[in-house]
């Protein structure tokens, strides 16, 4: 499926999902009002760059959740995939959803560009998946219908659903900064009013 390239905007209501996690939970994002909200789009659940970041959220997610803050994750993976891997398996209490029909990627405005992932393969595939090898984390090709080119996206979502930040990837290695996040969390409401 080739996204439709209407990137998301700060300020805009992020768009509203309702569908089933990895684990059987029904998530819905109209019920994560009144809580701020991180929400990942990553690649297939092979990919060390996205392993490597899942990883690192995780010990964000540790940090900051008692403070308020709440994390959903998508890979265009299928649940059978993901739930093979016990890596994936233990993101949980992190909402892991399956999309890979890529639905919910293309509502977000997820970007396919063979440039781009082709050129971050060549700049850093090598150190990236010797990381990830060394941290233990999944490392593998991937599986019918995941994308070579998909980019990764990151959003910040307020108490009352509306995207605060918005991070689209130019490379594999470029995320979302840390320190925004959590200057987001510990941030006081009305600074974003």
């Amino acid at each position: 499926m080739q996204f439709v390239n209407s990137k998301l905007q700060r300020e805009l209501k992020a768009p509203v999902f309702s569908v089933k996690d990895i684990f059987d939970r029904q998530i819905n994002l109209e019920t994560y009002r009144d809580k701020k909200i991180l929400i990942g789009f990553f690649r297939h659940a092979g990919c060390p760059f996205c392993n490597i970041r899942v990883h690192k959220l995780l010990k964000v997610y540790n940090e900051l959740h008692p403070k308020g803050l709440e994390m959903i994750f998508f890979f265009e993976s299928t649940e059978k995939v993901l739930l093979q891997s016990s890596f994936h398996q233990e993101v949980s209490p992190i909402p892991l959803i399956a999309d890979p029909e890529k639905k919910w990627y293309a509502s977000y405005g997820l970007e396919e560009s063979l440039y781009k992932s082709t050129m971050s393969h060549i700049a850093t595939f090598a150190q990236t998946a010797f990381e990830a090898v060394s941290k233990g984390l999944p490392t593998h090709m991937m599986a019918s219908g995941e994308s070579f080119s998909t980019m990764p996206a990151e959003f910040l979502i307020a108490e009352d659903l509306t995207i605060k930040e918005v991070y689209y990837s130019e490379r594999l290695t470029d995320r979302l900064d840390v320190r925004k996040i959590k200057e987001f969390v510990e941030a006081e409401q009305l600074a974003y009013q």
